[in-house]
């Protein structure tokens, strides 16, 4: 998989050129009702305060430049949101007149970086939800295992014997789910790379 970054870059230099026009077309401005606001998207979405498109794709381009290293995993994955959402609001306002839907051809096709985006989050968010599951099933183990050998202790010889099997058994349960979460984390740490 190609660097995502990178991706996201050659989407901004296509949108330039598409803000730009957008802009200068003044579509917003004889809008009466885009007149009275002083901005064009929520501010949960972007900081800026602006009826200029360039300057909310600005704000993205900001927004790469800062972007955290991709060991920082949270961080990362929660940067990468926050531009594809800033990205698709700025698509999205792009696409709303119907001038631009006959003009602009560069927004006809979903964006490759988003595609690939949307591939990140989604394999990422299911390896993070087993590799949960797993860390719950090593903690419920590692219980069990627990009440077993404080039973042994109290227990007559035939039963510690019992109790005693039930523990390997346990534990060699724990040894593939160890294995399990180890599988887990590589493959997020290969998924992450590739982005």
């Amino acid at each position: 998989m190609a660097d995502l970054p990178n991706r996201i870059s050659q989407q901004i230099a296509q949108l330039k050129v598409d803000c730009a026009k957008f802009d200068d077309a003044k579509l917003l401005q004889k809008n009466s009702y885009m007149r009275t606001k002083t901005r064009l998207f929520d501010d949960h979405i972007f900081t800026s305060k602006s009826l200029l498109l360039s300057d909310y794709l600005e704000e993205v381009e900001e927004n790469l430049s800062r972007l955290p290293e991709p060991e920082k995993r949270r961080s990362y994955q929660f940067a990468i949101e926050k531009i594809d959402q800033q990205l698709t609001a700025i698509i999205r306002m792009l696409k709303s007149t119907s001038v631009w839907q006959k003009e602009s051809n560069t927004l006809r096709t979903k964006p490759k970086y988003q595609r690939a985006v949307q591939q990140i989050m989604q394999s990422s968010q299911e390896l993070y939800h087993e590799l949960s599951q797993n860390h719950e099933f090593e903690r419920r183990l590692l219980e069990m295992i627990e009440v077993r050998q404080s039973q042994i202790a109290s227990a007559p010889h035939q039963q510690a014997a019992a109790i005693n099997k039930e523990i390997l058994a346990l534990h060699a349960r724990l040894g593939r789910c160890r294995k399990a979460i180890s599988a887990t984390e590589e493959k997020i740490q290969r998924l992450e790379k590739r982005s």
